[in-house]
């Protein structure tokens, strides 16, 4: 399973708008700054956010992005599907019944499930439940455990930046 990289990059940013005041909105050029990202790309990902209704986007001059959810409730699963879309990361072409292969096999013109197709949906399915049981909350208590200064550095550097 392969996610873009604008999936990392809107976790992060989830993940640091869950430590700034409440109902204080972070422009997204702050977002790349603090991340060293390119803002223009940036946004394109913070609006997907937006449009799932994940964070919210405010106008004025001190608008930004913020959270329009409590993190508890933003699972790694929202996100990616914000960002890349609900498409199954594998799809069955059905190849085992072409060629010289649907003729040996007997499966030619059959119905039969397809193993292959089975393992990677199972495999999808178990990787869908894990991101959907991981909340933002989650990620940024276990990076304040790895380290307690964060939240506190991150807050700073959003306020006085």
């Amino acid at each position: 399973m392969k996610l873009r990289e604008g999936v990392e990059w809107a976790v992060h940013c989830c993940i640091n708008l869950s430590w700034v005041p409440e109902g204080r909105a972070v422009p997204v050029a702050k977002l790349a700054e603090f991340h060293g990202l390119p803002t223009a790309y940036l946004n394109k990902q913070m609006n997907a956010l937006a449009r799932a209704g994940i964070v919210s986007s405010h106008s004025g001059p001190r608008g930004g992005f913020r959270l329009s959810r409590a993190p508890e409730e933003i699972s790694l699963m929202d996100v990616a599907v914000a960002i890349d879309g609900q498409a199954q990361a594998f799809l069955c072409t059905g190849i085992r019944h072409h060629g010289v292969a649907g003729k040996i096999t007997g499966l030619e013109g059959r119905r039969v499930p397809c193993t292959v197709a089975q393992a990677f949906s199972t495999a999808e399915l178990a990787w869908r439940h894990h991101l959907a049981g991981q909340t933002i909350a989650g990620l940024a208590h276990a990076i304040r455990k790895a380290n307690p200064t964060a939240p506190d550095h991150i807050r700073h550097w959003f306020n006085h930046n």
